[in-house]
């Protein structure tokens, strides 16, 4: 909105501070490109670092930070995932399975989407990245859940200095320590069983040394990885569960894009029961609707960096340390680049390669570009593919009658199935908001 009113470029104050806001695509795209160190992330208030980890990718930078993302993006390249497709399946399998006991013969039903496709992100973290099922993994979520929730009271009231001994800043160090206790012992489980389990899941990956381009040895310390973890537990599950909650609304709303999926995925999947990591380049409809739903309801609003110097950029003569918000919903929803149909939703922009580097960034670019986003694609697509080949599902009439249905955050989904019987489901009340305002590494 300020983007339209004021410009691609604006300053605004933020307290007594200054920040320059871009949504130019060529000078974004020469910040998050630059490979320098010219240009830092900003870091994170004690609050939200208490939340994400001081010793972990997201906050990191320099050789520590390089070594994290060494040792992360050889535990998340794209055959490591796919060795992770029949455990992602199992739990998406297991969602399904729970929707039909819900049914219970019924002709539809209501449910919480968003708290289901949560619920089903959080299962697929444990047990593919961390080699633990839900249950084990649970209370970990419960804990983050709880510290999340009193971190966004600190955000919106005046802020207490976390050192007063108030009830709100005390049950934050519990939390912390709750939290940091229970990712130690998975930490240590990892370690003692690394030697025979055969999975290699994330958390034995990090756990294991490497050696670098000179040949030297690199390893994670114990507090490295805890707060790897604890980053990885919060942004898989709340990044893929907001991709899941919108493509299913906008599915939802555009009947024949659901059609043309359901087609594409009936025809790859042929006579297999499930999809199989061989097969998830074939998903070309339900790629294009995947990155369209996240063009329009990109799970990060904004990438934010400081120059660690004074810096031209364009024509614009900047000091050292002022924050640069990079605006990805503004780019995304540019009409230059997109068209001024730019707001609506349609897939077939994708279709073809796109103009500009930097007009579509969810992700981020260079250097620090999302270093999880191969297990969220793959995720989605197979839980989009899965959802799709058993029902079909239009907005339920309480939704589609009011018209702020989707502009005040709440929606539901009626389902049926168009395989098998006719099956009609309710998907309830979902969020689409997200405190990774920094990206994710």
């Amino acid at each position: 909105m300020w983007s339209k009113m004021h410009g691609e470029t604006f300053l605004y104050w933020f307290g007594t501070k200054p920040r320059l806001a871009l949504s130019d695509p060529a000078i974004i795209k020469e910040v998050l490109m630059n490979t320098g160190g010219l240009f830092e992330r900003m870091k994170f208030d004690p609050v939200t670092r208490q939340l994400m980890g001081a010793k972990g990718l997201m906050e990191l930078t320099g050789e520590r930070w390089a070594v994290h993302r060494r040792i992360s993006s050889l535990a998340l390249n794209m055959e490591q995932v796919k060795g992770w497709v029949p455990k992602i399946v199992a739990s998406i399998t297991d969602m399904l399975e729970k929707w039909e006991e819900k049914r219970a013969g019924r002709d539809e039903f209501e449910m919480d989407v968003h708290k289901e496709v949560q619920n089903l992100s959080a299962d697929i973290v444990s047990r593919t990245v961390f080699g633990s099922s839900f249950e084990e993994g649970k209370r970990v979520f419960e804990l983050q859940e709880k510290q999340m929730h009193l971190a966004s009271q600190y955000h919106s009231h005046v802020p207490i200095p976390r050192f007063l001994p108030t009830e709100k800043n005390r049950e934050l160090r519990r939390l912390d320590q709750e939290i940091r206790g229970s990712i130690w012992k998975l930490v240590e489980a990892a370690k003692n069983r690394r030697k025979d389990d055969k999975s290699r899941n994330l958390l034995n990956l990090l756990t294991s040394s490497y050696k670098n381009h000179d040949g030297e040895e690199e390893k994670l310390e114990v507090e490295e990885i805890i707060d790897e973890c604890k980053t990885f537990y919060f942004a898989g599950k709340e990044t893929s569960a907001t991709v899941l909650t919108w493509t299913l609304v906008l599915l939802a709303m555009h009947q024949e894009w659901q059609i043309k999926a359901r087609e594409e995925v009936v025809r790859v999947c042929k006579d297999k029961e499930h999809p199989t990591a061989d097969i998830l380049s074939e998903f070309k409809i339900i790629n294009m609707i995947l990155h369209e739903a996240i063009r329009l309801y990109t799970p990060v609003t904004m990438l934010v960096r400081e120059p660690c110097k004074d810096v031209k950029l364009g024509n614009l003569h900047i000091p050292a340390n002022t924050p640069l918000i990079m605006a990805v919903i503004a780019t995304h929803h540019d009409t230059k680049a997109w068209g001024e149909d730019a707001d609506k939703f349609n897939p077939l922009r994708f279709s073809e390669p796109r103009k500009h580097l930097a007009s579509f960034f969810p992700w981020g670019l260079g250097p620090r570009t999302c270093v999880g986003q191969n297990l969220t694609l793959v995720e989605v697509k197979l839980v989009l593919a899965m959802i799709i080949r058993q029902f079909s599902f239009v907005l339920s009439p309480s939704i589609s009658s009011r018209s702020s249905g989707i502009s005040d955050r709440t929606a539901s989904i009626w389902c049926a199935n168009p395989l098998q019987e006719n099956l009609e489901l309710n998907i309830g009340r979902w969020i689409s908001s997200s405190m990774l305002k920094n990206g994710f590494g």
